[in-house]
């Protein structure tokens, strides 16, 4: 699991940790992923650097499942994402075998919130403590991704053009991501965590570059709800 948000332990409900932990490790790659213009980019040119080249929002929808290291389902799930770069997004999700209104992970650019809806729980971190604490979260989108990630095309496969990203720091808390490609479209993301256990993301009715609205990646916790830790103003 992705340790960068601290928030599993609070999420004890009906797969809550297992689906924290596939968006952790979707948004570290997805989300914060962000080449620049350098001459090691520019050379090594890959589907991921196309996709990324001059995305300013994203709006997909998604199944997800979960299965550990001898292949047994863990979880599997429905959302949506919705990414503003640089540094905002939602990921919304509700799985598929359990009853329950599922989970809500906002980065408003300020804050990380979590929203646990049938325990009635909310945790918030200040972003930059949240998100800097997994070294894969450059959300600044000023670094290069290639300084924390070694990126590499690794060819075609079931239809889909294949980028392997791994990370370069041996305290990452994934080992590495496939992410397939249709031209400049992202259709699938296979996520491996250093517990055997590995996520597949399939994507369906992207958008880029639609319009987000502000109440989309921002977020103000119910009356209702427990809130555990402190945002920042």
């Amino acid at each position: 699991m992705a340790t960068g948000y601290r928030l599993q332990a609070t999420a004890r409900g009906r797969g809550a940790s297992q689906t924290l932990g596939v968006a952790a490790l979707f948004l570290a790659v997805a989300c914060s992923l962000w080449p620049v213009a350098s001459p090691a980019a520019v050379a090594a040119d890959t589907p991921l650097d196309r996709f990324l080249r001059d995305l300013k929002t994203l709006r997909v929808s998604f199944t997800q499942t979960l299965v550990d290291a001898r292949g047994r389902q863990l979880d599997r799930a429905d959302g949506t994402l919705v990414v503003v770069r640089p540094g905002k997004f939602r990921w919304e999700v509700k799985p598929q075998a359990a009853a329950g209104s599922g989970q809500l992970l906002v980065a408003d650019g300020r804050n990380l919130w979590f929203f646990d809806r049938d325990l009635e729980q909310v945790t918030v971190r200040p972003v930059d403590e949240a998100l800097t604490a997994t070294p894969a979260m450059l959300l600044s989108g000023t670094a290069d991704v290639r300084e924390a990630f070694s990126v590499q095309s690794i060819g075609r496969r079931d239809g889909l053009e294949w980028v392997r990203v791994v990370p370069l720091r041996p305290d990452a808390d994934f080992r590495e991501a496939q992410i397939g490609f249709v031209r400049t479209d992202m259709k699938r993301m296979v996520l491996k965590d250093k517990l055997g256990q590995t996520a597949t993301v399939v994507f369906e009715r992207a958008r880029r570059n639609a319009r987000v609205e502000p109440s989309e990646v921002s977020f103000t916790p119910p009356r209702t709800a427990d809130v555990i830790g402190t945002p920042r103003a």
